[in-house]
C-alpha cells in the first residue's frame, strides 16, 4: 500500500449547504498567491479563523469547512453553535460534532465574513500524527466556489485569481480545459478507465484530499471488478471509521489527451461507502497521486477544469511495499553534540597535556517518536515479527528521528528489493528486524 492513503479524506456528511458567500477579494488585486506545503501528495495552506491561524488541507472532496485538532489552539472563539452528527466514509456510525455559523476566514487578502464551520469532537479523529505537521482542519468547496483557482504543483503555490476575459484567454493557450460538473458542491469529470481488457468511460469526483491515485467502486452492470491480481488494503479513514478495501493495477486510465499506463487503483469495500449519498452515475475519485501530475485551473462557476503537465507527469505509480503504516506518535527531548562556529580564541590543554577541542557543546533538541500503527497481512513487513505499537528507533542504523515522516514513507515506497533494517523498542526491549521491500502488482 501507499502509506499516505491512511490518510484519505474523502469524507462525505448529510447536512444542509447554508447560503455562505465565499471568499472575496479585500482589495483591488487581480490575483493572490499562496505557498503551500505538499505532503503525502496532500495540499496545506494556513487559513485564519476569527483571527487565528490554523492549518488546513485543501480539499475538493468535502463540501463543507470542518474542524478538527485545536489542542494548541484554544484561544479561538466560534459563533453560534450547534451540535450535529457527522457520516461519511467507513464502518461505523455518525459521530457527534458541532455547527458554528458566521465566521470570518481569511487569508492573503481574501475574506469571508459568514463561514460555517463543522467541528469534530472527537480527538481521536486527529490526522497529524500520520502526515508529520499539525493539521487543524480540512476547507473545500467555499475556497473554490467564487474564483479562479490555479493549483501549481510544479511551484508549490495556489493562485486565486479575480475572474476576466483577458486571463481566461491566456489561459486557454497554455491549458487543455474541458468541462467538470459541480454536483453537491464538489467537482466530476469523465475519463476512461480499461480494467479486466474492457474500457469504461467513468464518471469521477475530483478529489484533492484523497492521496491515491485513483478509487473505483465495484458495479457489476458498468464492468468494473477488482483484477485477479490485488491485495486487501487498509485505504484510510472517514467521519464513519475505518475504510478498508484492495488495491490493483488498471490497464489504462484516459483523461481527455492525456493518458496513463498501468495505473494503482483502489477499490474501497461496499461497507465502507454504505454511509455516503452518491451523485448519480458516480464511479469513484480521481486523488492527489493522479491531480500532481498536472498544473490545475478550477473554474467553480464555468464548470470548467484545465490541466497542464507538471514535472509530476511521468512518475512512476509507486505503493509503499513494507505493509507497514508509520505515525508520528508525539515528541521527545534528544541530546545532541553540536560543533560552535566561533573563531577560536586560544588553544587549551588537559593536565595530561593533550589539546582540548572546545568547539563542541551538548544542546537538547525536540525530536519526532515514530511509532508503527499497523502492520498489513501477509506483508515483508508482518513476516518479520514488526507488530503495531512498536516504536521505531532506528531505520538503517540511522536514527528514526532524523527522519521527517515524509522521508521515511519515501523510503518504503523506494524500490523492490531494498532492504530494511529496523531497531524498535517492545515491552521496554530493543529489538532488530530485517525486511525486503517486495511488490505484488
Amino acid at each position: 500500500m501507499r502509506f499516505y492513503v491512511a490518510f484519505v479524506l474523502l469524507i462525505g456528511f448529510q447536512i444542509s449547504v447554508s447560503g455562505q458567500s465565499g471568499f472575496v477579494f479585500e482589495t483591488n488585486k487581480q490575483k493572490v498567491t499562496i505557498p503551500f506545503q505538499f505532503i503525502n501528495n496532500l495540499i496545506f495552506i494556513p487559513i485564519k479563523v476569527n483571527g487565528v491561524e490554523l492549518n488546513f488541507l485543501l480539499d475538493s472532496g468535502v463540501e463543507e469547512t470542518i474542524l478538527l485538532s485545536l489542542e494548541d489552539k484554544a484561544e479561538v472563539r466560534f459563533n453560534n453553535v450547534q451540535k450535529i452528527k457527522l457520516r461519511g466514509l467507513g464502518d461505523n456510525e455518525a459521530i457527534e460534532g458541532l455547527k458554528s455559523s458566521n465566521n470570518t476566514l481569511s487569508f492573503k487578502g481574501l475574506i469571508d465574513r459568514h463561514h460555517d464551520v463543522y467541528i469534530v469532537l472527537d480527538q481521536d479523529f486527529n490526522f497529524s500524527s500520520h502526515i508529520g505537521i499539525p493539521v487543524n482542519g480540512i476547507i473545500g468547496y467555499h475556497f473554490f466556489k467564487n474564483n479562479l483557482v490555479e493549483i501549481n504543483y510544479d511551484k508549490k503555490k495556489i493562485i486565486v485569481y479575480k475572474d476576466n476575459g483577458a486571463l481566461r484567454k491566456k489561459m486557454q493557450k497554455k491549458f487543455t480545459a474541458f468541462p467538470m460538473s459541480i454536483e453537491r458542491n464538489k467537482p466530476y469529470f469523465r475519463a476512461d478507465v480499461t480494467l479486466n481488457n474492457t474500457e469504461v468511460n467513468a464518471k469521477l469526483l475530483v478529489d484533492l484530499g484523497n492521496s491515491d491515485p485513483i478509487w473505483l467502486f465495484e458495479n457489476a452492470d458498468k464492468n468494473i471488478s477488482i483484477p485477479e491480481t490485488n491485495f486487501e488494503d487498509y485505504l484510510g479513514r472517514g467521519f464513519s471509521g475505518d475504510i478498508n478495501g484492495h488495491r490493483a493495477k488498471i490497464e489504462k486510465f484516459k483523461l481527455h489527451d492525456f493518458e496513463f499506463l498501468d495505473p494503482i487503483v483502489s477499490f474501497p469495500g461496499m461497507q465502507s461507502i454504505r454511509s455516503v449519498s452518491m451523485v448519480p452515475n458516480r464511479l469513484g475519485s480521481v486523488g492527489g497521486e493522479m491531480l500532481k501530475r498536472f498544473n490545475i485551473i478550477f473554474d467553480y462557476p464555468n464548470e470548467t477544469i484545465s490541466l497542464k503537465k507538471s514535472h509530476y507527469y511521468s512518475d512512476n505509480f509507486t505503493y509503499n511495499m513494507s505493509g507497514i503504516e508509520i505515525q508520528n506518535e508525539g515528541l521527545q527531548w534528544v541530546q545532541e553534540t553540536v560543533k560552535l562556529n566561533t573563531v577560536e580564541n586560544g588553544v587549551s590543554f588537559d593536565n595530561t597535556g593533550e589539546r582540548v577541542d572546545n568547539q563542541f557543546k551538548y544542546k537538547f533538541s525536540l525530536k519526532p517518536v515514530y511509532t508503527i500503527a499497523s502492520v498489513r497481512k501477509n506483508s515483508p513487513a508482518q513476516a518479520c515479527g514488526l507488530q503495531a505499537g512498536d516504536q521505531v528507533i532506528s531505520i538503517n542504523s540511522m536514527e528514526a528521528y532524523r527522519y521527517s515522516l515524509q522521508q521515511i514513507n519515501d523510503l518504503l515506497k523506494s524500490e523492490e528489493g531494498k532492504w530494511f533494517h529496523f531497531t524498535i523498542e517492545r515491552g521496554g526491549k530493543k529489538l532488530q528486524f530485517k525486511f525486503q521491500l517486495k511488490s505484488i502488482l
